[in-house]
């Protein structure tokens, strides 16, 4: 089983620590190998995704990567900064099914900064496609725009699209998905608006044929943002396009209290998959210790389900994990009154103590 980390920047390098601290103490037997990504790679190697980091992905069964960015980036060429290392690794592995569960631990109800009724029990999958859409559009650029209100003005475009096939193979992932779970699942799009929304509203319809036991309904992605909410438990499966489920998947991460908290996979067509936490780098606080690793350890466990076939060993890390919370040890990202609060590094030894 070899598995390329890539721990990146900001608190990247800190919360892929303790995931690999967890999966060591599996037992198993792990070939790992780490590689720069992100600003670390274009402070040494002039490029946030070098050919040898890309190589190494390509060659693994699966990737545990941290996060990049860093505010001190922001002004290069967008070409060449941190966040295309991980569009890049999307586009050249193929990684077009994207998983982020948002679970609302029991331990964790009272960290939600919605009503404890709305959220207890919540379990939702928002499965987003990871390879097309308005991040991958063509053309687009900037220019100076000759019609228009304001013709000889500057004006920047991306172009939003989709094709049948891509919208296919998601809707196929998100109805597979819903078969082992409630049998639900919620197409979200803007098809009143947006021709590409239309066209991905026609598709998930003629795709559902082919399931007849599993329900689909479709929402606006406005009305989705609102109802998530409202009531969140009414969805079970989500899948949404790359601009809206980037959006959506953040918004339901903070149902459970923190977005510290939410893993995510992303998959191709071969199984190979990049596991992430679905929050940033944080620069603000990396280097402090304080970061919660729930999120990387849990995406961890995924990598052992769905990429390497060991998915006893993921009930493992996931059932360690719910025994830490039972204890009351918090991140400052989910104390509360009456919890005790750790460390990062003190948060990894209490899941491998807990294994």
């Amino acid at each position: 089983m070899k598995i390329a980390v890539l721990p990146g920047d900001g608190i990247g390098t800190e919360i892929v620590a303790e995931a690999v601290k967890v999966l060591q103490a599996l037992g198993l037997k792990f070939e790992i190998e780490y590689a720069l990504v992100g600003g670390a790679a274009f402070e040494a190697h002039g490029h946030p995704l070098p050919e040898g980091t890309l190589k190494l992905a390509q060659s693994a069964d699966a990737i545990l990567f941290g996060a990049v960015g860093d505010w001190k980036y922001d002004t290069l060429e967008r070409s060449l900064r941190p966040e295309q290392a991980i569009l890049g690794l999307r586009k050249h592995l193929g990684l077009f099914a994207n998983f982020r569960p948002a679970i609302c631990y029991e331990q964790l109800v009272d960290a939600s900064s919605l009503k404890p009724e709305l959220i207890a029990g919540l379990d939702i999958l928002i499965i987003r496609e990871l390879t097309g859409d308005i991040y991958f559009g063509q053309p687009r650029g900037r220019r100076s725009a000759t019609d228009g209100h304001f013709p000889g003005t500057d004006e920047g475009f991306d172009t939003m699209r989709y094709s049948r096939p891509e919208i296919e193979r998601i809707a196929h992932v998100a109805f597979q998905a819903a078969q082992k779970r409630s049998k639900r699942v919620t197409s979200v799009d803007k098809a009143n608006v947006l021709e590409t929304s239309q066209l991905w509203r026609d598709v998930m319809i003629d795709i559902a044929r082919q399931y007849p036991a599993v329900a689909l309904d479709h929402m606006y992605v406005d009305n989705a943002a609102m109802q998530l909410v409202r009531a969140p438990k009414k969805f079970d499966v989500v899948v949404t396009g790359n601009l809206f489920g980037d959006i959506l998947s953040d918004e339901a991460s903070m149902l459970t209290g923190s977005i510290g908290m939410l893993p995510s996979a992303s998959l191709n067509a071969k199984g190979q998959g990049l596991y992430e936490p679905s929050h940033g780098s944080a620069p603000d606080i990396a280097g402090k210790g304080i970061a919660n690793p729930l999120a990387t350890i849990l995406s961890a466990a995924m990598m052992l389900r769905f990429s390497l076939n060991q998915p006893e060993a993921a009930d493992r890390i996931e059932a360690a994990v719910k025994k830490v919370l039972a204890q009351g040890l918090r991140t400052p990202d989910i104390y509360s009154d009456g919890s005790t609060r750790v460390g990062t590094a003190e948060m990894g030894d209490a899941v491998v103590r807990a294994l």
